[in-house]
């Protein structure tokens, strides 16, 4: 036993007398050694010894449960309490009970506030955010200035007569107006689109079933047939619904 331990274990019955006086309340051995010994370093076997030495002394008192013994403070020693002196102290400990739960209360309404300040922005980043969206606006009225000051709209009537087919303008601006990338007259454009989808829709219906013809007597799987050096059919190219060569080109993006 080291030297610090085996202080501890001299010490241990004027440590736990003491403490169960201050408690005076009942404890199991193994209760007594938990809260005990992380404070002041005593072993279980010293709590087990210093409590049979203090019950037979007479400082303590020790009933048996079973299998288990408990030990409390000798009662005589205390005062006796009256009843009015009983309910003073049920008084008082009602009224520390509702301050506790005020008190509980309060925290919990200022952690809220606390956690609601702690994810608002800051004033330097609001002020940051600010003149983002500042700069933004600015940048989008500009745009729409120059919009409104173009000359070169698509009339309703001339859209009317080749959205049908063609999906509306396709430009990223997505502004009814003629496209300035080398692509021409918009409403040439659309009529062109319009020809060539019209003729890539009756040439794909042929190609497919062409292929549905073959296939009926064909050996192997249709997945085979495609890859096959007999076939230069690619299925994906009209898995879409546009192909991308018959595409409006776009406008370039400003700024």
């Amino acid at each position: 036993m080291s030297k610090s331990r085996a202080e501890a274990a001299a010490g241990a019955p004027g440590i736990i007398l003491r403490y169960l006086q201050e408690q005076n309340r009942p404890y199991s051995a193994q209760d007594v050694f938990g809260n005990l010994q992380k404070e002041h370093g005593l072993g279980k076997a010293s709590v087990v010894k210093a409590l049979d030495q203090l019950a037979q002394e007479g400082k303590i008192k020790e009933k048996t449960y079973g299998k288990q013994k408990i030990f409390f403070a000798d009662q005589d020693q205390f005062d006796a309490v009256s009843d009015a002196d009983l309910h003073s102290l049920d008084a008082k400990i009602a009224a520390l009970t509702a301050k506790v739960q005020s008190l509980q209360q309060s925290c919990r309404h200022m952690e809220a506030e606390l956690k609601e300040l702690t994810n608002a922005l800051t004033t330097p980043e609001m002020q940051k955010e600010i003149l983002e969206l500042k700069n933004e606006c600015a940048r989008y009225t500009e745009r729409l200035k120059n919009i409104k000051a173009a000359t070169n709209h698509i009339t309703p009537e001339e859209k009317e007569e080749v959205s049908g087919e063609a999906g509306g303008c396709l430009c990223r601006s997505g502004v009814n107006m003629r496209c300035t990338d080398g692509c021409g007259s918009s409403l040439q454009v659309y009529t062109d689109r319009r020809k060539y989808c019209k003729e890539w829709r009756k040439r794909k219906r042929m190609t497919t079933e062409l292929c549905e013809a073959i296939l009926e007597g064909y050996p192997k799987s249709k997945k085979q047939f495609f890859v096959s050096d007999a076939c230069s059919y690619s299925p994906g190219i009209f898995a879409q619904r546009t192909p991308s060569f018959l595409s409006l080109p776009h406008r370039r993006k400003s700024g």
